[in-house]
């Protein structure tokens, strides 16, 4: 077996100047997987504008972020995430799926009500919408303050001591942190920019979740920088009329 690694390039959404990362939470994602892996890989930005040729040859019809492996292309995040995980295996390289399935769903609603809560335009709807984005979150506090089955002491009396881990399935960036990080971020820069909203303080499990991944390059060097993320919802994020 040739211990020869297939050459890996991933195409990500090219930013507003047509050459830097842009704002895409799933070409985050890939990156973010990919960087997890240790795997040698070249990131291409693909400035969707001009319909590239090498588009229309690799993936035709297809929006990045989209993967060639050796000579395969892939186009779906989900199965090229799956993918990436059946064939860059250990020995050589690490798995990085969770390993507790409630960590893949955790937040999985934050984005959805994120999305109902900067499109609205009605003044009235508001508060109500606002109020379902805090509830996602609390949620996800929650998620990220209660021990998972393996930090549990079964010796201890005392069961309420809340968890301590810096990711959602433990102490490493897993899969499902690649997918909701992301999205987390353009939640966060969004918000304060269109609606003068910020995480509250309180939610100290995710505060420090979004801390301890801030300070892993796999994650803050991936992030699109502000300016690309507020240009992307300049249409998007309504005006409270």
């Amino acid at each position: 077996m040739s211990d020869t690694q297939p050459k890996v390039e991933l195409f990500v959404k090219a930013g507003s100047d047509g050459q830097s990362i842009g704002n895409c939470p799933f070409s985050q994602r890939l990156f973010m997987v990919l960087w997890l892996k240790g795997v040698t890989f070249d990131v291409t930005t693909v400035d969707m504008r001009r319909k590239p040729e090498i588009l229309k040859d690799l993936a035709p019809g297809a929006q990045p972020p989209f993967l060639v492996y050796g000579s395969e292309v892939k186009t779906d995040t989900n199965k090229i995430e799956e993918f990436l995980e059946e064939n860059l295996c250990p020995p050589r390289y690490p798995r990085v799926a969770a390993r507790n399935p409630e960590s893949n769903t955790a937040g999985v609603d934050v984005f959805s009500k994120f999305s109902a809560y900067i499109k609205n335009s009605n003044p009235q709807a508001n508060e109500t919408l606002e109020k379902g984005l805090m509830k996602a979150l609390a949620k996800l506090d929650s998620y990220l303050g209660s021990q998972l089955p393996d930090e549990i002491d079964e010796n201890s009396a005392d069961d309420a001591v809340p968890s301590s881990r810096p990711f959602l399935d433990g102490m490493a960036l897993t899969l499902a942190d690649c997918n909701l990080l992301p999205k987390l971020h353009i939640m966060k820069v969004v918000s304060l920019k269109y609606r003068n909203f910020s995480i509250p303080q309180s939610f100290t499990h995710l505060w420090r979740y979004l801390n301890a991944s801030y300070a892993r390059e796999e994650f803050s060097s991936t992030c699109p920088v502000d300016s690309e993320i507020h240009i992307a919802y300049a249409s998007v994020a309504k005006a409270l009329k």
